[in-house]
């Protein structure tokens, strides 16, 4: 066929060669609106803040930053500090996510990648910092701080894929991870805290050193004890409420409020010691409460049987 076998009509100019096909979809960068990425930003700059915060933990403890300008076991105290900072990214990570509407896998999936590094890897480190003079062999605290780290990562991963996007949030099933963090980090803040208790040398202040000589080295022993109940604690299935959710949203009970009033009288009276009082006592109030209702309590309750005397003959 030649060109003069073309009708005219086909060879016009005017004809747009797309006509009849459909029209091409609007293209989305990065498959999100220009305002749902903006408000991402905020959720995931604080869960990062929250790894930068347990990496600064290990790298404080490994005493590699200013040591001309930390007094002596300083950096362990910088160390317990970062892992509380990172306990206030993680409280507020999740907040701002809801609020921002961009709660999603991803996020969630980076949340527990970060609290693996904050608390999990960083509190089994200071850990090993803090009582590495202690009677344990260096092996057995590698040990009990690897038990820490896995029984960490196994909470997290059970956390994923047993909570739906629906749960509520008021309870937890084991120990949660920032907690037992907490139990570890609040014990050099307490080292710190009874170094500066004695004070000037007074009459006083000598009976109060020499209750410190003792208790010092007693906290340094203990703590390896504490980090391997709470790693257990941790991978078990006894029920722990939510704090920070029961605390700022709902209905507070009269338990709530003598909680926050114990927790304030303990900060005033003995202000560095409370921490380890607080975390113990949140990490250690469920099992033996369980124990109680669980095993003790029915125990008592049984009804007791009572041997009544046999017939005798007639």
């Amino acid at each position: 066929m030649t060109n003069s076998d073309i009708p005219v009509e086909s060879m016009s100019e005017d004809r747009d060669p797309r006509e009849g096909m459909p029209p091409p979809r609007p293209r989305r960068r990065l498959g999100l609106p220009k305002k749902e990425r903006l408000f991402a930003v905020l959720p995931t700059t604080l869960t990062l803040g929250n790894v930068f915060c347990g990496f600064a933990a290990i790298t404080f403890a490994a005493k590699v930053g200013p040591d001309d300008v930390l007094p002596d076991g300083g950096h362990l105290l910088v160390a317990a500090g970062c892992i509380f900072f990172a306990m206030v990214f993680d409280a507020l990570d999740g907040r701002a996510a809801r609020w921002a509407g961009q709660t999603s896998e991803f996020g969630a999936q980076l949340d527990s990648l970060c609290d693996a590094v904050s608390f999990g890897v960083a509190p089994a480190f200071l850990m090993r910092q803090f009582s590495a003079h202690s009677i344990f062999h260096s092996r057995i605290l590698w040990m009990i701080g690897a038990l820490y780290v896995a029984c960490a990562i196994l909470r997290l991963a059970r956390f994923n894929v047993e909570t739906d996007e629906d749960d509520s949030h008021t309870a937890f099933s084991g120990l949660p991870s920032p907690a037992a963090a907490g139990v570890v980090a609040s014990f050099p803040v307490a080292m710190y805290g009874l170094n500066n208790l004695a004070g000037p040398p007074t009459s006083m202040n000598e009976t109060v050193a020499r209750i410190l000589e003792w208790f010092e080295p007693a906290i340094v022993q203990a703590l390896p004890f504490v980090t391997f109940i709470v790693a257990c604690l941790m991978v078990s299935r006894i029920r722990y409420a939510h704090v920070f959710n029961q605390m700022f949203s709902g209905r507070r009970t009269r338990g709530h409020l003598i909680q926050i009033l114990f927790s304030i009288a303990a900060i005033f009276i003995v202000r560095e010691l409370a921490l380890p009082l607080i975390f113990l006592y949140f990490a250690f109030a469920s099992p033996l409460r369980a124990l109680w209702t669980h095993w003790i309590a029915p125990y008592f309750q049984r009804p007791q049987a009572t041997s009544q005397p046999t017939p005798g003959p007639h």
